[in-house]
């Protein structure tokens, strides 16, 4: 088992590409911490996972601080230390082009996106600090290497500040051990479709990505040795245009 004896923690876990990274870690032995604001939702994801390692559900809104300082704090008090951290969590609103969005969504996929990447991050870095090794894997966007009218300002913008945290912490923290790594999938069949403008029709879905295949990606940059660092991985759909 590629993540046996490591520790995870896994932001947006309850569905879609979270959910699907934390039942790959499980199966690879690691125990895995999911978080998301709905507790049930949680409860469901965490009973849907059978693999050999052991799946935590605890409530999470990660644009609270102190929610995050107490969560983070807790795992590491039960669990030791906390080795992979990945940044999943993520939303989008209806009306998202410049000409109808309002500011508060504007405020809100900030929050989420850019806002709570760095607020978990800011909570880990220093525990992975003095430890000398970690991991954080910031699931951001295609969108956050090309701008996209699909996705909207808001989110794009929240995605190419993700982008440039991540490798950020990279530049600052690398010698101490701590690789911050950019998974950015292009489409994928999640819940966020839901909140598409205009609906996706079944076809569609069935052309893109599965979140089973994104979960891949990331557990590909998890089980690499710590000598051995991916700064950004990009995986879409092949029918997906990219360049």
């Amino acid at each position: 088992m590629q993540l046996k004896d490591k520790v995870a923690l896994v932001t947006g876990g309850a569905t879609g590409i979270g959910l699907a990274v934390a039942r790959q870690f499980s199966d690879e032995g690691a125990t895995v911490v999911i978080c998301g604001r709905n507790r049930e939702r949680l409860q469901t994801a965490a009973l849907s996972i059978d693999g050999a390692g052991a799946v935590h559900p605890w409530p999470l809104d990660v644009t609270d601080r102190t929610q995050v300082g107490e969560l983070v704090g807790k795992a590491i008090d039960r669990f030791g230390k906390i080795d992979i951290l990945v940044n999943n969590a993520g939303v989008n609103v209806v009306e998202r082009t410049m000409e109808r969005i309002e500011p508060e969504s504007w405020d809100y996929i900030m929050a989420v996106n850019a806002t709570g990447a760095f607020n978990v991050a800011a909570e880990v870095l220093p525990h992975m600090r003095d430890r000398g090794d970690g991991l954080i894997v910031n699931v951001t966007s295609t969108a956050g290497c090309r701008a996209s009218d699909l996705g909207g300002a808001a989110y794009s913008a929240s995605k190419h500040a993700m982008d440039a945290f991540t490798k950020v912490v990279s530049l600052e923290e690398g010698h101490r051990g701590i690789r911050a790594t950019v998974v950015a999938p292009g489409e994928v069949d999640t819940p966020l479709l839901d909140v598409r403008p205009v609906a996706v029709s079944a076809e569609h879905r069935a052309r893109i990505l599965r979140p089973e295949d994104v979960a891949a990606a990331v557990l590909f940059v998890a089980a690499l040795p710590p000598r051995a660092h991916v700064p950004e991985l990009i995986i879409k759909p092949v029918n997906q245009a990219f360049a």
